[in-house]
């Protein structure tokens, strides 16, 4: 868990600008909303997001979004996962002139993790606590597209 609480930290509120293919990045207005969630860090061990009005509107409400699928576990069918901008073969460029964004997606069914992206639609999710313990953004009980 502390392992995935400092990836999402990491990666939230980031837009990626790393040496990659271009035409591999993720754009759309739905992640320009989850790029406005900006970090406040209290104390080393203590942050949490700030989230903007754009974002919050759409708190507990179905939201769609398109982008990789970086697993938290291994195996062939993922049912919890991290979704970035930026294919999982480009993710040794993240920190490297800018971070991809990522959201925890928890999907009602598991699905075959793929290289290729997908997109998913799911019930938006700002977690209010601690971002080093609990992801900032989720999108719970999502269904592939």
């Amino acid at each position: 868990m502390r392992l995935l609480s400092f990836f999402i930290f990491l990666f939230i509120g980031y837009s990626a600008s790393a040496q990659h293919d271009p035409s591999d990045q993720m754009d759309s207005p739905n992640w320009d909303i989850i790029g406005g969630v900006k970090i406040k860090t209290v104390k080393p061990t203590e942050t949490y997001a700030v989230y903007s009005a754009g974002i919050q509107k759409y708190e507990s409400k179905p939201f769609e979004l398109s982008g990789y699928i970086v697993p938290i576990k291994d195996g062939m069918k993922q049912t919890k996962f991290m979704l970035s901008t930026l294919p999982i073969n480009q993710c040794f460029y993240c920190g490297k002139n800018g971070i991809p964004i990522m959201v925890l997606v928890e999907m009602a069914e598991p699905i075959k993790f793929t290289y290729q992206p997908i997109t998913v639609k799911g019930i938006l999710k700002l977690n209010k606590g601690n971002a080093m313990n609990n992801p900032p953004v989720e999108l719970t009980t999502a269904k592939l597209l």
